[in-house]
C-alpha cells in the first residue's frame, strides 16, 4: 500500500462511460454475515476522531437529488504542478470526463490528502454524508464492508472481466462471493539500495545480503553518523504493518490462520519477525527516525541510506526526481534457509451503497476499471504504465498491453515483475482491533526494547478477546 502522497514526490503516501449491457437486478449492499455495529478507528490506528461513531448511524442522502456524485480521492484535481502528479490527476479526470459526457448523473472529484481522508471519511459515513465513490486499501476494507455501506459490484460485471483480475489483487475486496471494490494496481514491496554508497565501503552488488543476518550485519557496519544501513518504517500505522507482514510471512508465521480464521501470532515465526525489528534498532543498523524525513530521493542522493524497504512506486519517483542517481532493487532477504515473500498493496475504488445514486456510481466504477471494453483496458494500462504511475497491473489484459509495448523493460521493473511480484501475498484486510494489536507489539519491541515473546503473547490475547464477539466478514 503506497502511502498517499503529500508533496511533489510519490514518497510517504476508462473505458467507455457505459457498460455494454444494463445489469440485471443489481442488489444493494448488505451487512456481511451479521456485522457488529463496532466503533471505527479514524485511520492509521488513531482512536479519537471516530471512537464513538458507527457506520450505520444514518441512511445517507438517497437518490432523490440530481446533485453530482462525489468521488473522494488523493489524486485529482491535483493541487500541484509537478508533471507526474498532474499526469495522475489527468488520468482520473479523463475517466470522469468520459462518463460525464455520456450520462446525466455527473461525477465530481474531491481531492484531499490521505490523512484528511482517514479523519473525515468515518465521520462522514456516520453522519450520512459519505462520498458516493472513494478509495480504500485492504487495511480499511472490513471497516466499511462490515458496516454494510459498500455496494456489490458483481452484478455490473461480466464474468470474463472478473476472471481477468489476478486473484491476489481482487481477493481482499470480496466477501461471500460478492465484489465490493475494484483495484487499479498492485504495489509489491522490495529492498531498494544505493550501489554508490555500498561501493564506497567496498561492497559490490555481487555481495548483497542473502538473508536477515547478513542484512543486519551489513546495516550495522554501514551505519555511522548521518549514514544509515537499513531503513525500516518506524511510524505506527497501517503502512508500517504493511511493511512488517513480509518479514513475518517469510518465517512461515502469520497473524491469522487462513484456514481456521484463528489468531496464530503467539508462535516462533511472529516472535522472530518482531525480534528482527528490535535487533535492527538495538544494533544501530536501523535509525529510530526516518532519514531525510522519509524521502528516499533525498536520502539516496545524499548517501544517507544504503538499504530501504519500500514499494514499486519509488522506481518512478527516483527516476523522475533523481534521474542521474543509480539505484538497485532486490527481493526482501528471508531468514536463513527461508524463501523471499512480499506484500502486495494497492488502492481500490468502492461505491457507497447509501449514496445519492449507487447504481450510477457502480456503473462508472465498473466501466472505468472492470470492463472488457478496449477503452477500459487501455485506461487501466495507462495508469500502471511507468509514464504515469509504474505499478504492477491488477488485471491480466492490462499486463498484456503493457508487455506488448515493453513498458516494464527497464531493469528495476524487470526485477519487480519477474522476481518479486510472483512471491507476493495480498495485503491483509484485518479490522482495526487486529491491526492495532500487531502495531502495538511491533512498536513495543522495535522502539521500546520490549521482549518479542511477551509482546506476541499479549497481541495474541488481545486478538483472541476481540474475535470472541466479532461478527463480520472473513479476516483473510
Amino acid at each position: 500500500m503506497q502511502p498517499p502522497f503529500h508533496s511533489g514526490s510519490n514518497t510517504r503516501e476508462p473505458g467507455r462511460s457505459k457498460v455494454d449491457t444494463e445489469p440485471a437486478s443489481p442488489r444493494r449492499a448488505t451487512a456481511l454475515n451479521g456485522p457488529s455495529r463496532r466503533t471505527l478507528l479514524a485511520g492509521g490506528g488513531a482512536v479519537a476522531a471516530a471512537a464513538s461513531v458507527t457506520l450505520l448511524s444514518s441512511c445517507g442522502s438517497g437518490s432523490a437529488t440530481d446533485a453530482p456524485l462525489t468521488f473522494w480521492n488523493f489524486y485529482s484535481p491535483a493541487p500541484q504542478q509537478d508533471p507526474n502528479i498532474v499526469a495522475q490527476s489527468e488520468w482520473f479526470q479523463t475517466a470522469i470526463d468520459r462518463w460525464n459526457a455520456e450520462n446525466e448523473r455527473r461525477i465530481a472529484p474531491l481531492y484531499m490528502t490521505g490523512d484528511q481522508m482517514d479523519q473525515r471519511m468515518p465521520v462522514a459515513f456516520a453522519s450520512g454524508d459519505g462520498p458516493d465513490i472513494f478509495l480504500i486499501s485492504p487495511g480499511d476494507y472490513l471497516r466499511y464492508a462490515n458496516g454494510g455501506v459498500l455496494e456489490d459490484l458483481t452484478p455490473y460485471m461480466e464474468q470474463e472481466a472478473i476472471d481477468d483480475y489476478f486473484p491476489q489483487a481482487l481477493s481482499t475486496r470480496i466477501s461471500d462471493g460478492a465484489i465490493y471494490g475494484l483495484p487499479m494496481e498492485q504495489e509489491p514491496l522490495a529492498l531498494f539500495y544505493d550501489p554508490d554508497l555500498l561501493e564506497s565501503i567496498g561492497v559490490s552488488e555481487g555481495d548483497l545480503p542473502a538473508d536477515w543476518e547478513e542484512l543486519l550485519d551489513l546495516g550495522e557496519q554501514i551505519s555511522e553518523g548521518n549514514r544509515t544501513g537499513l531503513v525500516l518504517d518506524v511510524d505506527p500505522g497501517y503502512y508500517q504493518n504493511f511493511t512488517f507482514y513480509p518479514w513475518l510471512w517469510q518465517t512461515g508465521g502469520d497473524v491469522i490462520d487462513p484456514e481456521t480464521q484463528h489468531p496464530v501470532f503467539d508462535a516462533e515465526g511472529p516472535q522472530a519477525a518482531l525480534e528482527l525489528y528490535g535487533r535492527a534498532i538495538a544494533s544501530g543498523a536501523t535509525p529510530r527516525t526516518m532519514p531525510a524525513n522519509g524521502d528516499i530521493v533525498s536520502a539516496f542522493s545524499s548517501q544517507y541510506a544504503a538499504f530501504w524497504e519500500t514499494g514499486v512506486w519509488e522506481v518512478l519517483n527516483l527516476q523522475l526526481n533523481a534521474p542521474d542517481k543509480d539505484f538497485g532493487v532486490m527481493p526482501l532477504p528471508p531468514p536463513p534457509g527461508g524463501e523471499p515473500v512480499t506484500a502486495l498493496g494497492g488502492w481500490a475504488w468502492c461505491v457507497n451503497s447509501r449514496g445519492k445514486d449507487p447504481d450510477a456510481a457502480a456503473r462508472f466504477v465498473v466501466s472505468t476499471l472492470g470492463s472488457m471494453d478496449e477503452e477500459s483496458i487501455a485506461h487501466n494500462a495507462a495508469w500502471n504504465d511507468p509514464e504515469i504511475k509504474g505499478n504492477m497491473p491488477a488485471r491480466r489484459s492490462t499486463d498484456e498491453v503493457l508487455d506488448q509495448k515493453d513498458a516494464f523493460a527497464g531493469e528495476h521493473y524487470q526485477v519487480f515483475r519477474n522476481d518479486i511480484l510472483p512471491t507476493g501475498r495480498a495485503e491483509p484486510r484485518f479490522p482495526p482491533m487486529v491491526y492495532k494489536a500487531v502495531s502495538d507489539a511491533l512498536q513495543a519491541v522495535q522502539l521500546a526494547g520490549a521482549d518479542a515473546t511477551a509482546e506476541a503473547a499479549l497481541a495474541q490475547q488481545t486478538i483472541e478477546s476481540y474475535l470472541e464477539t466479532y461478527r463480520g466478514g472473513s479476516l483473510i
